[in-house]
Protein backbone atom coordinates (compact mmCIF):
# COMPACT_ATOMS: atom_id res chain seq x y z
CA UNK A 1 0.00 0.00 0.00
CA UNK A 2 2.82 2.09 -1.05
CA UNK A 3 1.72 5.67 -3.02
CA UNK A 4 5.24 6.30 -4.26
CA UNK A 5 7.95 8.01 -2.09
CA UNK A 6 11.44 8.53 -1.62
CA UNK A 7 14.08 10.44 0.57
CA UNK A 8 17.54 11.96 0.77
CA UNK A 9 20.98 11.63 2.43
CA UNK A 10 23.11 13.62 3.92
CA UNK A 11 20.58 14.67 6.74
CA UNK A 12 23.33 14.39 9.31
CA UNK A 13 26.05 17.12 7.26
CA UNK A 14 23.26 19.28 7.41
CA UNK A 15 22.39 18.90 10.85
CA UNK A 16 25.90 19.67 12.02
CA UNK A 17 25.91 22.32 9.79
CA UNK A 18 23.09 24.34 10.78
CA UNK A 19 24.20 23.56 14.72
CA UNK A 20 27.48 24.97 13.89
CA UNK A 21 25.89 27.68 12.74
CA UNK A 22 23.98 28.77 15.43
CA UNK A 23 26.87 28.74 17.85
CA UNK A 24 29.58 30.22 15.55
CA UNK A 25 27.43 33.23 13.76
CA UNK A 26 30.90 34.46 11.63
CA UNK A 27 31.39 30.77 10.19
CA UNK A 28 30.81 32.12 6.90
CA UNK A 29 33.43 34.65 6.85
CA UNK A 30 35.91 32.13 8.92
CA UNK A 31 36.98 28.57 8.98
CA UNK A 32 38.48 26.99 11.98
CA UNK A 33 40.03 23.80 12.74
CA UNK A 34 37.67 22.52 15.91
CA UNK A 35 39.15 23.05 19.34
CA UNK A 36 38.12 19.48 20.38
CA UNK A 37 36.54 16.58 19.75
CA UNK A 38 32.46 17.84 21.04
CA UNK A 39 32.14 19.83 18.27
CA UNK A 40 32.75 16.82 15.28
CA UNK A 41 30.72 14.56 17.34
CA UNK A 42 26.64 15.38 17.05
CA UNK A 43 24.41 12.59 16.86
CA UNK A 44 21.12 11.30 17.34
CA UNK A 45 21.97 8.23 18.99
CA UNK A 46 20.43 9.24 22.48
CA UNK A 47 16.95 9.69 20.58
CA UNK A 48 17.33 6.87 19.05
CA UNK A 49 18.43 4.46 22.40
CA UNK A 50 15.32 6.34 24.00
CA UNK A 51 12.76 5.61 20.54
CA UNK A 52 13.95 2.70 18.72
CA UNK A 53 13.24 0.01 22.05
CA UNK A 54 9.65 1.17 21.26
CA UNK A 55 9.19 0.26 17.71
CA UNK A 56 8.78 -3.47 16.76
CA UNK A 57 8.32 -6.03 13.73
CA UNK A 58 4.17 -7.27 12.71
CA UNK A 59 4.30 -10.14 11.00
CA UNK A 60 0.77 -11.00 9.51
CA UNK A 61 0.73 -15.14 8.71
CA UNK A 62 -2.25 -16.40 7.25
CA UNK A 63 -2.90 -20.38 5.86
CA UNK A 64 -3.96 -19.99 2.04
CA UNK A 65 -5.17 -23.01 -0.65
CA UNK A 66 -3.38 -23.83 -3.15
CA UNK A 67 -4.48 -25.61 -6.04
CA UNK A 68 -1.29 -27.55 -7.73
CA UNK A 69 -2.85 -28.31 -10.84
CA UNK A 70 -5.11 -26.85 -13.37
CA UNK A 71 -6.76 -29.97 -14.13
CA UNK A 72 -7.88 -31.12 -10.92
CA UNK A 73 -11.54 -31.32 -12.07
CA UNK A 74 -10.46 -33.49 -15.12
CA UNK A 75 -11.82 -37.19 -15.24
CA UNK A 76 -9.07 -38.71 -17.31
CA UNK A 77 -6.10 -37.27 -15.20
CA UNK A 78 -7.63 -38.03 -12.10
CA UNK A 79 -7.77 -41.72 -13.55
CA UNK A 80 -4.70 -41.91 -14.36
CA UNK A 81 -3.14 -40.03 -11.24
CA UNK A 82 -5.73 -41.08 -8.22
CA UNK A 83 -8.23 -38.84 -6.64
CA UNK A 84 -5.80 -37.00 -4.69
CA UNK A 85 -4.15 -35.31 -8.18
CA UNK A 86 -4.60 -32.21 -8.41
CA UNK A 87 -5.77 -31.33 -4.65
CA UNK A 88 -5.76 -27.78 -3.09
CA UNK A 89 -2.30 -27.82 -0.63
CA UNK A 90 -1.65 -25.85 2.48
CA UNK A 91 0.90 -22.58 2.67
CA UNK A 92 1.40 -19.94 4.54
CA UNK A 93 1.56 -16.65 3.36
CA UNK A 94 3.38 -13.61 5.33
CA UNK A 95 3.47 -9.76 5.36
CA UNK A 96 5.80 -7.51 6.91
CA UNK A 97 5.28 -4.27 8.45
CA UNK A 98 6.13 -2.04 11.34
CA UNK A 99 4.40 -0.93 14.63
CA UNK A 100 4.63 1.41 17.47
CA UNK A 101 4.64 0.69 21.14
CA UNK A 102 2.45 3.85 22.70
CA UNK A 103 1.66 2.39 26.19
CA UNK A 104 3.43 0.11 29.23
CA UNK A 105 0.92 -2.50 28.50
CA UNK A 106 1.58 -3.21 25.17
CA UNK A 107 -0.85 -1.66 23.16
CA UNK A 108 0.71 -1.02 19.41
CA UNK A 109 -0.39 1.39 16.42
CA UNK A 110 0.30 0.06 12.61
CA UNK A 111 -1.49 0.68 9.68
CA UNK A 112 -4.26 -1.15 8.77
CA UNK A 113 -2.65 -2.40 5.47
CA UNK A 114 -0.12 -3.72 7.15
CA UNK A 115 -2.30 -6.46 8.99
CA UNK A 116 -5.26 -6.69 6.53
CA UNK A 117 -5.65 -10.33 5.39
CA UNK A 118 -8.81 -12.24 4.23
CA UNK A 119 -9.95 -15.07 6.70
CA UNK A 120 -8.34 -16.47 10.17
CA UNK A 121 -4.81 -14.42 10.54
CA UNK A 122 -1.81 -15.05 13.19
CA UNK A 123 -0.46 -11.66 14.44
CA UNK A 124 2.92 -12.07 15.57
CA UNK A 125 5.08 -8.79 17.19
CA UNK A 126 8.58 -9.13 17.31
CA UNK A 127 10.57 -6.24 19.84
CA UNK A 128 14.00 -4.67 18.88
CA UNK A 129 15.47 -7.07 21.54
CA UNK A 130 14.22 -10.06 19.62
CA UNK A 131 11.52 -10.83 21.92
CA UNK A 132 8.01 -11.96 20.49
CA UNK A 133 4.54 -11.99 21.83
CA UNK A 134 1.17 -12.90 20.27
CA UNK A 135 -1.16 -10.00 19.18
CA UNK A 136 -4.40 -9.12 18.78
CA UNK A 137 -6.95 -6.51 17.41
CA UNK A 138 -8.63 -4.36 18.94
CA UNK A 139 -9.36 -1.43 16.59
CA UNK A 140 -9.68 -1.50 12.67
CA UNK A 141 -9.64 1.84 11.18
CA UNK A 142 -9.89 1.54 7.33
CA UNK A 143 -10.94 5.25 6.84
CA UNK A 144 -7.37 6.73 8.34
CA UNK A 145 -5.59 3.67 7.58
CA UNK A 146 -4.59 2.69 11.66
CA UNK A 147 -5.28 -0.71 13.65
CA UNK A 148 -4.93 -1.20 17.25
CA UNK A 149 -3.35 -4.08 18.48
CA UNK A 150 -2.81 -5.04 21.91
CA UNK A 151 0.65 -8.36 23.06
CA UNK A 152 -0.82 -11.53 24.84
CA UNK A 153 1.64 -10.26 27.70
CA UNK A 154 0.06 -9.90 31.14
CA UNK A 155 1.97 -8.29 33.36
CA UNK A 156 4.87 -7.15 31.33
CA UNK A 157 5.87 -3.74 30.98
CA UNK A 158 6.88 -2.68 27.34
CA UNK A 159 9.07 0.40 26.36
CA UNK A 160 6.82 2.78 24.33
CA UNK A 161 6.73 6.45 22.88
CA UNK A 162 4.65 9.15 24.27
CA UNK A 163 3.39 11.55 22.14
CA UNK A 164 3.68 15.02 20.78
CA UNK A 165 1.45 17.12 19.43
CA UNK A 166 2.01 16.83 15.77
CA UNK A 167 0.38 20.60 15.52
CA UNK A 168 3.77 22.08 16.68
CA UNK A 169 5.91 21.04 13.55
CA UNK A 170 6.86 23.37 11.54
CA UNK A 171 9.03 22.48 8.07
CA UNK A 172 12.34 22.34 8.43
CA UNK A 173 12.05 20.34 11.65
CA UNK A 174 14.52 17.18 11.99
CA UNK A 175 12.67 14.05 11.84
CA UNK A 176 13.76 10.05 12.27
CA UNK A 177 12.02 7.50 10.92
CA UNK A 178 12.52 3.86 12.49
CA UNK A 179 10.94 0.87 11.08
CA UNK A 180 12.21 -2.43 9.05
CA UNK A 181 12.13 -1.75 5.58
CA UNK A 182 12.27 -4.31 3.07
CA UNK A 183 12.62 -7.22 6.11
CA UNK A 184 16.02 -6.35 6.60
CA UNK A 185 15.84 -6.05 10.45
CA UNK A 186 15.52 -2.18 12.24
CA UNK A 187 16.78 1.10 10.61
CA UNK A 188 16.60 4.30 11.13
CA UNK A 189 17.07 7.33 8.68
CA UNK A 190 17.27 11.13 9.56
CA UNK A 191 15.22 13.83 7.28
CA UNK A 192 13.37 16.91 7.75
CA UNK A 193 9.66 17.63 7.87
CA UNK A 194 9.30 19.05 3.92
CA UNK A 195 5.44 20.16 4.24
CA UNK A 196 2.52 20.00 6.07
CA UNK A 197 -0.93 19.46 5.84
CA UNK A 198 -0.69 17.22 2.41
CA UNK A 199 -4.10 16.14 1.23
CA UNK A 200 -4.40 15.26 -2.10
CA UNK A 201 -2.09 12.19 -1.22
CA UNK A 202 -4.72 9.50 -2.18
CA UNK A 203 -4.19 6.88 0.53
CA UNK A 204 -7.29 7.18 2.98
CA UNK A 205 -10.43 8.77 3.51
CA UNK A 206 -8.89 11.49 5.99
CA UNK A 207 -6.26 13.31 3.95
CA UNK A 208 -3.77 15.25 6.00
CA UNK A 209 0.00 13.87 6.29
CA UNK A 210 3.15 14.91 7.03
CA UNK A 211 5.66 14.88 4.12
CA UNK A 212 9.01 13.86 5.26
CA UNK A 213 12.50 13.35 3.44
CA UNK A 214 13.68 10.88 5.48
CA UNK A 215 13.82 7.43 4.20
CA UNK A 216 11.23 5.32 3.94
CA UNK A 217 10.61 2.25 2.02
CA UNK A 218 8.17 -0.80 2.01
CA UNK A 219 7.89 -2.44 5.37
CA UNK A 220 8.32 1.22 6.89
CA UNK A 221 4.73 1.51 7.39
CA UNK A 222 3.19 1.46 10.71
CA UNK A 223 6.56 2.48 11.89
CA UNK A 224 7.71 5.40 14.14
CA UNK A 225 8.47 9.14 13.01
CA UNK A 226 9.93 10.55 15.82
CA UNK A 227 11.41 14.05 17.08
CA UNK A 228 14.86 15.03 18.17
CA UNK A 229 13.55 14.59 21.65
CA UNK A 230 12.28 11.06 20.55
CA UNK A 231 8.18 11.64 20.90
CA UNK A 232 6.05 10.43 18.54
CA UNK A 233 4.93 12.79 15.75
CA UNK A 234 3.87 10.25 13.26
CA UNK A 235 3.01 7.21 11.66
CA UNK A 236 4.85 6.38 8.69
CA UNK A 237 2.48 5.01 5.99
CA UNK A 238 3.38 5.84 2.11
CA UNK A 239 5.91 6.78 0.07
CA UNK A 240 5.91 8.14 -3.71
CA UNK A 241 8.05 6.40 -5.76
CA UNK A 242 8.19 5.11 -9.19
CA UNK A 243 10.33 2.58 -8.53
CA UNK A 244 8.88 1.17 -5.20
CA UNK A 245 12.49 2.18 -3.38
CA UNK A 246 12.87 5.67 -1.55
CA UNK A 247 13.05 8.78 -3.91
CA UNK A 248 12.52 11.56 -0.87
CA UNK A 249 8.59 11.90 -0.76
CA UNK A 250 7.41 10.26 2.46
CA UNK A 251 4.32 10.59 4.29
CA UNK A 252 3.04 10.21 7.96
CA UNK A 253 -0.16 10.30 9.54
CA UNK A 254 0.04 12.92 12.35
CA UNK A 255 0.11 11.72 15.84
CA UNK A 256 -2.82 14.25 16.82
CA UNK A 257 -5.33 11.32 14.53
CA UNK A 258 -2.93 8.95 15.88
CA UNK A 259 -3.61 9.42 19.55
CA UNK A 260 -7.64 9.67 18.66
CA UNK A 261 -7.47 6.29 17.13
CA UNK A 262 -5.68 4.92 20.16
CA UNK A 263 -7.95 6.06 22.61
CA UNK A 264 -10.98 4.89 21.06
CA UNK A 265 -9.57 1.49 20.94
CA UNK A 266 -8.73 2.14 24.89
CA UNK A 267 -12.24 3.26 25.45
CA UNK A 268 -15.07 0.71 23.37
CA UNK A 269 -12.83 -0.23 20.54
CA UNK A 270 -15.07 2.17 17.95
CA UNK A 271 -13.76 5.63 16.45
CA UNK A 272 -16.47 8.53 17.18
CA UNK A 273 -15.64 11.27 15.50
CA UNK A 274 -17.24 14.98 15.66
CA UNK A 275 -20.12 15.18 13.36
CA UNK A 276 -20.16 18.32 10.94
CA UNK A 277 -23.40 17.60 8.88
CA UNK A 278 -22.56 19.57 5.99
CA UNK A 279 -20.98 18.63 2.22
CA UNK A 280 -17.58 20.61 1.85
CA UNK A 281 -15.80 21.91 -2.05
CA UNK A 282 -13.28 23.05 -2.86
CA UNK A 283 -12.59 26.51 -3.63
CA UNK A 284 -11.29 27.05 -6.65
CA UNK A 285 -10.60 29.76 -8.59
CA UNK A 286 -13.62 30.54 -10.55
CA UNK A 287 -15.60 30.00 -7.82
CA UNK A 288 -13.10 33.04 -5.66
CA UNK A 289 -13.77 35.05 -8.29
CA UNK A 290 -17.18 34.91 -7.93
CA UNK A 291 -17.83 35.10 -4.35
CA UNK A 292 -15.19 38.15 -4.20
CA UNK A 293 -12.15 36.24 -2.49
CA UNK A 294 -9.10 37.09 -3.59
CA UNK A 295 -7.79 33.53 -4.00
CA UNK A 296 -8.64 30.13 -3.92
CA UNK A 297 -8.39 29.11 -0.30
CA UNK A 298 -10.56 27.71 1.98
CA UNK A 299 -13.60 24.84 2.59
CA UNK A 300 -17.08 26.16 0.40
CA UNK A 301 -20.19 24.90 2.25
CA UNK A 302 -22.40 23.07 -0.47
CA UNK A 303 -24.87 20.54 1.45
CA UNK A 304 -26.28 20.83 4.88
CA UNK A 305 -28.38 18.20 6.80
CA UNK A 306 -31.41 19.71 8.13
CA UNK A 307 -30.34 19.04 11.83
CA UNK A 308 -26.51 19.35 11.94
CA UNK A 309 -24.04 20.97 14.25
CA UNK A 310 -23.00 23.12 11.01
CA UNK A 311 -26.75 24.31 10.50
CA UNK A 312 -27.45 24.80 14.13
CA UNK A 313 -24.34 27.25 14.75
CA UNK A 314 -25.87 29.75 12.19
CA UNK A 315 -23.57 28.27 8.48
CA UNK A 316 -25.38 28.76 5.49
CA UNK A 317 -24.68 27.35 2.13
CA UNK A 318 -22.10 29.65 0.20
CA UNK A 319 -20.27 30.22 3.38
CA UNK A 320 -16.32 29.57 2.75
CA UNK A 321 -14.30 28.20 5.81
CA UNK A 322 -11.23 29.62 6.30
CA UNK A 323 -10.07 28.80 10.03
CA UNK A 324 -10.77 26.90 13.28
CA UNK A 325 -9.87 29.17 16.24
CA UNK A 326 -6.23 29.23 14.98
CA UNK A 327 -5.44 27.25 12.25
CA UNK A 328 -6.03 28.21 8.64
CA UNK A 329 -8.17 26.00 6.70
CA UNK A 330 -6.74 25.50 2.61
CA UNK A 331 -9.32 22.95 1.53
CA UNK A 332 -12.21 20.76 3.09
CA UNK A 333 -9.74 17.66 3.47
CA UNK A 334 -7.97 20.49 6.30
CA UNK A 335 -10.63 21.33 7.48
CA UNK A 336 -11.77 17.69 7.91
CA UNK A 337 -8.62 16.97 9.82
CA UNK A 338 -8.59 19.94 12.36
CA UNK A 339 -12.40 19.43 13.48
CA UNK A 340 -12.86 15.32 13.43
CA UNK A 341 -9.74 15.82 15.66
CA UNK A 342 -10.82 17.76 18.22
CA UNK A 343 -13.02 15.98 21.21
CA UNK A 344 -16.47 15.35 20.97
CA UNK A 345 -18.20 17.11 24.12
CA UNK A 346 -16.50 20.25 23.46
CA UNK A 347 -17.15 23.18 21.12
CA UNK A 348 -14.74 24.77 18.04
CA UNK A 349 -14.94 28.36 16.79
CA UNK A 350 -15.22 28.46 13.13
CA UNK A 351 -14.39 31.76 10.84
CA UNK A 352 -16.18 31.68 7.38
CA UNK A 353 -16.20 34.44 4.62
CA UNK A 354 -19.68 35.06 4.21
CA UNK A 355 -20.40 38.35 1.84
CA UNK A 356 -16.88 39.27 1.77
CA UNK A 357 -17.38 39.63 4.99
CA UNK A 358 -15.56 37.15 8.23
CA UNK A 359 -18.42 35.57 10.39
CA UNK A 360 -17.18 33.42 13.42
CA UNK A 361 -19.85 30.67 14.58
CA UNK A 362 -19.09 28.27 17.54
CA UNK A 363 -20.11 24.38 16.15
CA UNK A 364 -20.66 21.94 19.50
CA UNK A 365 -18.63 18.60 18.96
CA UNK A 366 -21.12 16.12 19.02
CA UNK A 367 -21.58 12.41 17.84
CA UNK A 368 -23.53 11.61 14.11
CA UNK A 369 -27.30 10.56 15.67
CA UNK A 370 -28.32 7.18 14.38
CA UNK A 371 -31.90 8.13 13.89
CA UNK A 372 -33.65 6.83 12.18
CA UNK A 373 -32.42 3.20 14.05
CA UNK A 374 -30.42 1.31 11.46
CA UNK A 375 -32.59 -1.94 11.63
CA UNK A 376 -30.01 -4.27 9.54
CA UNK A 377 -32.22 -6.81 7.60
CA UNK A 378 -31.42 -9.44 5.24
CA UNK A 379 -33.80 -9.09 2.34
CA UNK A 380 -35.23 -12.92 1.28
CA UNK A 381 -38.12 -14.05 -1.02
CA UNK A 382 -38.48 -13.63 -4.58
CA UNK A 383 -36.99 -10.55 -5.72
CA UNK A 384 -34.10 -8.68 -6.95
CA UNK A 385 -33.01 -7.99 -3.24
CA UNK A 386 -33.20 -10.82 -2.21
CA UNK A 387 -29.34 -11.71 -0.03
CA UNK A 388 -29.13 -7.87 0.26
CA UNK A 389 -28.16 -6.66 3.96
CA UNK A 390 -29.87 -2.94 4.16
CA UNK A 391 -30.13 -0.50 6.67
CA UNK A 392 -32.20 2.28 7.28
CA UNK A 393 -30.20 5.49 6.81
CA UNK A 394 -28.98 8.19 9.46
CA UNK A 395 -26.17 10.52 9.75
CA UNK A 396 -24.07 7.85 11.43
CA UNK A 397 -24.13 5.62 8.84
CA UNK A 398 -23.76 8.79 6.38
CA UNK A 399 -20.88 9.40 8.05
CA UNK A 400 -19.35 5.98 8.60
CA UNK A 401 -19.75 5.32 4.68
CA UNK A 402 -18.40 8.74 3.50
CA UNK A 403 -22.12 9.80 1.67
CA UNK A 404 -23.51 13.08 0.54
CA UNK A 405 -24.53 14.80 3.51
CA UNK A 406 -28.14 14.75 2.57
CA UNK A 407 -28.72 11.57 1.48
CA UNK A 408 -31.59 9.35 2.77
CA UNK A 409 -33.60 6.23 2.23
CA UNK A 410 -32.26 2.57 2.97
CA UNK A 411 -28.42 1.48 2.05
CA UNK A 412 -26.97 -1.64 0.80
CA UNK A 413 -24.68 -2.25 3.36
CA UNK A 414 -23.62 -6.08 1.91
CA UNK A 415 -24.35 -8.35 -1.34
CA UNK A 416 -24.02 -11.94 -0.25
CA UNK A 417 -22.25 -13.76 -3.00
CA UNK A 418 -24.13 -16.11 -5.04
CA UNK A 419 -27.52 -15.00 -3.64
CA UNK A 420 -30.46 -13.67 -6.11
CA UNK A 421 -28.81 -10.08 -5.24
CA UNK A 422 -25.61 -11.19 -6.20
CA UNK A 423 -26.50 -12.42 -9.26
CA UNK A 424 -27.88 -9.21 -10.77
CA UNK A 425 -24.35 -7.57 -10.78
CA UNK A 426 -25.69 -4.26 -10.58
CA UNK A 427 -27.04 -4.16 -6.89
CA UNK A 428 -23.23 -3.09 -4.81
CA UNK A 429 -22.38 -1.93 -0.95
CA UNK A 430 -23.13 1.53 -0.62
CA UNK A 431 -25.88 1.88 -3.52
CA UNK A 432 -29.17 4.06 -2.01
CA UNK A 433 -32.02 2.30 -2.39
CA UNK A 434 -34.64 4.94 -3.77
CA UNK A 435 -37.71 3.40 -5.16
CA UNK A 436 -39.02 -0.34 -6.20
CA UNK A 437 -41.39 -0.17 -9.41
CA UNK A 438 -42.35 3.55 -8.57
CA UNK A 439 -43.03 3.35 -5.07
CA UNK A 440 -40.67 5.84 -3.38
CA UNK A 441 -38.62 3.87 -0.01
CA UNK A 442 -37.54 5.86 2.82
CA UNK A 443 -37.06 2.80 5.23
CA UNK A 444 -36.39 -0.77 5.49
CA UNK A 445 -39.96 -1.33 5.95
CA UNK A 446 -41.59 0.57 3.56
CA UNK A 447 -38.52 -1.53 1.03
CA UNK A 448 -40.13 -4.78 2.51
CA UNK A 449 -43.37 -4.28 1.78
CA UNK A 450 -42.46 -2.73 -2.00
CA UNK A 451 -41.28 -6.32 -2.57
CA UNK A 452 -44.02 -7.84 -1.08
CA UNK A 453 -45.62 -8.39 -4.49
CA UNK A 454 -45.73 -10.97 -7.07
CA UNK A 455 -44.20 -9.48 -10.06
CA UNK A 456 -41.89 -10.47 -12.76
CA UNK A 457 -40.25 -7.21 -13.92
CA UNK A 458 -38.81 -5.08 -11.22
CA UNK A 459 -37.60 -1.22 -11.81
CA UNK A 460 -35.12 -0.10 -9.37
CA UNK A 461 -33.93 3.16 -8.75
CA UNK A 462 -31.04 3.67 -6.94
CA UNK A 463 -28.25 6.57 -6.22
CA UNK A 464 -24.83 5.96 -6.94
CA UNK A 465 -22.11 8.05 -5.92
CA UNK A 466 -24.50 11.12 -6.32
CA UNK A 467 -26.21 9.48 -9.79
CA UNK A 468 -29.09 8.19 -9.90
CA UNK A 469 -29.36 5.08 -11.95
CA UNK A 470 -32.53 3.13 -12.87
CA UNK A 471 -33.05 -0.17 -14.13
CA UNK A 472 -34.99 -2.94 -15.41
CA UNK A 473 -34.51 -6.04 -13.82
CA UNK A 474 -36.51 -9.39 -15.14
CA UNK A 475 -39.49 -9.57 -17.13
Amino acid sequence: MFARVTCSSGHLAVAIVLTALLAFPAIAQERRVPNDSSQVTLSFAPVVKRAAPAVVNVYVRRKVQQRVSPFLNDPFFRRFFGEGFGMPRERVENSLGSGVIVSPDGVIVTNHHVIKARGQAEIIVALADKREFPAKVILKDERTDLAVLRLDAAGTTFPYLEFEDSESLQVGDIVLAIGNPFGVGQTVTSGIVSALARTRVGISDYQFFIQTDAAINPGNSGGALVDVHGRLVGVNTAIYSKSGGSLGIGFAIPANMVRQVVQSALEGGKVHRPWFGAKLQTVTRDIAESLGIDRPAGALVKQMHKNSPAVRAGLRPGDVIVQIEDKAVSDPQAFRYRFTTRPIGESVDVIAIRDQKLVTVSVPLEKAPETPPRNVTLIDGQNPFAGARVANLSPALTEEYSLEEDAEGVIILEVVPGSTAGNTRFLRPRDIIVAVNGTHVDTVSELKKALNVAVYRWQVSIRRGGRLLNVVIGG
